[in-house]
C-alpha cells in the first residue's frame, strides 16, 4: 500500500514541478514576412523577404472576441521577427497579423496568408517557449515580368 501511494503521489508530482518550472518563463514568437511577387498567394523562390514589415500579436477572448493583449514587433533584415510574450495567454485566441508593410510597391496583405494562429499556452503538453507562426505575405502591385516562367516550374511538379 505504501509503494502505491509512493507512486500516485509521483505520478502527481513530476508533471507540477515541469509545469512549474516553465510557468515564469515567457513565450518567444517568431515568424516571417515576405512579399509575393507573382501574386499567386503562396511563396515561391521569386518572394522576397521583406525588412522592416511591421507584425503585431493580437490575443481575443474566447468568450467575448475582445481584445486582451497586442504586442508588436518589426521585422528584420531576413524579413524574421522575434517577439516575447510574458504571459500564459490559454484563455484567448492569439494570431500573428500583418500591420504594415515596408515597400509600398508590395503593400496589399494577400488574404488568407495576412495573418497565423499562434498558440501561446503550456495548457497543451508543448515544452519548448518558443512558438512558430506561418509565414505572412503581401501581394506586389506588379507582378514580376518572369513570373510565368517561375510559376511553370511548379505546375510541371504538380503533373508528376
Amino acid at each position: 500500500m505504501a509503494k502505491f501511494l509512493l507512486l500516485l503521489l509521483a505520478a502527481c508530482l513530476v508533471p507540477a514541478i515541469v509545469s512549474a518550472r516553465f510557468a515564469g518563463q515567457a513565450f518567444h514568437v517568431e515568424g516571417c514576412v515576405y512579399c509575393d511577387t507573382c501574386r499567386c498567394g503562396y511563396e515561391t523562390d521569386a518572394s522576397e523577404y521583406m525588412a522592416g514589415a511591421i507584425v503585431r500579436i493580437e490575443c481575443r477572448s474566447k468568450d467575448s472576441g475582445k481584445l486582451t493583449y497586442s504586442k508588436e514587433a518589426v521585422t528584420g533584415k531576413n524579413g524574421r521577427y522575434t517577439m516575447r510574450v510574458e504571459t500564459d495567454r490559454g484563455d484567448d485566441f492569439c494570431d500573428a497579423v500583418l500591420v504594415k508593410s515596408s515597400n509600398p510597391e508590395c503593400a496589399t496583405p494577400n488574404a488568407g496568408r495576412d495573418r497565423a494562429r499562434v498558440i501561446l499556452t503550456r495548457n497543451n503538453g508543448m515544452t519548448s517557449n518558443k512558438r512558430y507562426a506561418n509565414n505572412m505575405g503581401f501581394l506586389k502591385n506588379t507582378p514580376l515580368a518572369n513570373c510565368a516562367q517561375i510559376l511553370q516550374k511548379y505546375q510541371e511538379s504538380e503533373e508528376e
